[in-house]
């Protein structure tokens, strides 16, 4: 698919549409959406800075690639006087009292955000239902998830309500849902993107990417937000990836795909099937491919899960209806926290705090999270020991298809589960990108730290062939 953002400088510079309309239509689209992908609308916000840039046009000054260009932000980022509410209870109410970086940039650089988006509370899911705004509605069958925990911007980009979307990806946040509602969906090498500003659900996995619905969209936001940040020591400097080199595919020689993520008994037989037949497609033009033995994908999730739960209950100690969030007062100070805690979380943020807390505990930390650590770390170095003899590796992004509306509610477990070939690549902090092709959930590329090119260009191939 061609560059949307770039079909739409076009229209603005040549005044073929206004900015002014062009925003106002996107608006529209969003209040009458019953996808609930909306938390709060950026109206106000949105048509000031769409007026300017009609007003820069007016007197033929040149504008930026991005400006003018409505964006959405999934609401667990902050942007300076508008709500922030994490989809949660606790924090309904609460207002951003700074920007985050990669909004900021983003901002800097012209674009207008239009909407806050809907997700799980807090990153707490897979699914996009654990939210008090309803559940996300799948974009192509709204009785279906749409895939989490960014859900709303993942469907927002699929139903052309927002050109782009910014989302947070934990352990495949932006990745499923991306092939839930068949569009393109970046996490980045871990510290490519500031995290200021981001809600942390699990700080050491915690990276922000964009979803847009076409390969070159990706690359024109992720050279927009990428770099060094003082505000978060994890980030790094880092090259512009130009047009040409996102295109070249000569340097793609081997592709490296898991076989224990096709034999996983999690895995359905159409989802099988399909991407044997990519992998077939593959090699039919020349390139080699290589089966690469991996951790199971049960290890992967337990691994992921003990981490992220334990970090979570520790980033999410600080609300507590003192500093932020809705307080509920008790007859003392530990009943206050108690009942504020216990009447403002969802339930599956507090099926992560409890469990986050538990393998933390004095007993439990040893026999558990230091195991879980330990794994993390050979996980890390098999993937380091992988791309010494493959370019990319290629894998499903889901098992299977999107569940029906409410199933994953009644088994948490299986939602977990649906991200068994996304959290793996998380732990490694390995760039990956989710593409629309391959499967009825799409395709999965990942290749080592830093070489988000090596990503795009056999995406752009990938693109070619299926």
């Amino acid at each position: 698919m061609k560059s949307k953002i770039k079909e739409i400088h076009q229209q603005l510079v040549s005044k073929e549409i206004s900015c002014t309309n062009l925003v106002q239509g996107k608006l529209k689209l969003l209040k009458q959406n019953t996808h609930n992908t909306v938390n709060y609308l950026l109206d106000s916000l949105a048509l000031e800075l769409a007026k300017k840039v009609d007003e820069k046009i007016a007197k033929g000054e040149t504008i930026g690639l991005l400006e003018g260009i409505p964006f959405g932000v999934k609401d667990v980022f902050m942007l300076q006087g508008i709500p922030t509410t994490a989809s949660s209870k606790f924090l309904k109410n609460y207002k951003s009292s700074y920007t985050a970086t990669a909004i900021q940039k983003l901002l800097d650089a012209g674009a207008i955000p239009i909407v806050k988006e809907n997700c799980d509370s807090f990153g707490h899911g897979s699914s996009s239902e654990n939210t008090i705004f309803g559940a996300v509605k799948n974009a192509l069958n709204p009785a279906l998830v749409g895939g989490g925990s960014s859900g709303g911007s993942a469907v927002n980009v699929a139903k052309e309500y927002t050109v782009f979307s910014i989302g947070g990806d934990t352990g495949g946040s932006i990745r499923q849902p991306a092939g839930y509602n068949k569009v393109y969906g970046l996490k980045p090498t871990y510290g490519l993107i500031s995290r200021y500003g981001l809600i942390a659900y699990a700080s050491s996995t915690d990276c922000v990417g964009p979803i847009a619905t076409s390969i070159e969209d990706i690359r024109i936001v992720l050279n927009t937000i990428r770099g060094k940040d003082v505000r978060d020591q994890t980030t790094y400097a880092s090259d512009e990836i130009l047009a040409d080199s996102s295109s070249r595919t000569s340097t793609i020689k081997t592709v490296g795909y898991y076989s224990s993520f096709v034999k996983s008994d999690a895995i359905s037989p159409e989802t099988k099937a399909s991407f044997l037949a990519t992998i077939q497609k593959i090699k039919e033009k020349g390139i080699k491919v290589k089966e690469l033995d991996f951790f199971n994908a049960d290890v992967l999730v337990s691994t992921y899960y003990t981490l992220a739960m334990a970090e979570t209950a520790s980033n999410l100690s600080r609300l507590d209806g003192t500093n932020y969030g809705k307080r509920i007062d008790g007859d003392n100070l530990k009943e206050s926290y108690a009942i504020t805690r216990s009447e403002n979380f969802s339930e599956e943020s507090k099926r992560r705090i409890v469990g986050g807390n538990q393998v933390l505990s004095q007993g439990f930390s040893d026999e558990i999270y230091i195991k879980a650590q330990r794994l993390r770390n050979q996980i890390s170095s098999r993937f380091s020991k992988d791309f010494l003899e493959v370019d990319v590796v290629l894998s499903p992004v889901t098992p299977a298809t999107p569940p029906k509306i409410g199933e994953s509610l009644k088994n948490p477990l299986a939602m977990y589960l649906s991200d068994a070939y996304t959290v793996g690549f998380s732990l490694g902090e390995l760039p990956t990108l989710t593409i629309p092709n391959g499967t009825e959930t799409g395709l999965q590329i990942t290749a080592d730290k830093k070489n988000e090119t090596q990503i795009l260009q056999f995406a752009n191939f990938l693109n070619d062939i299926l």
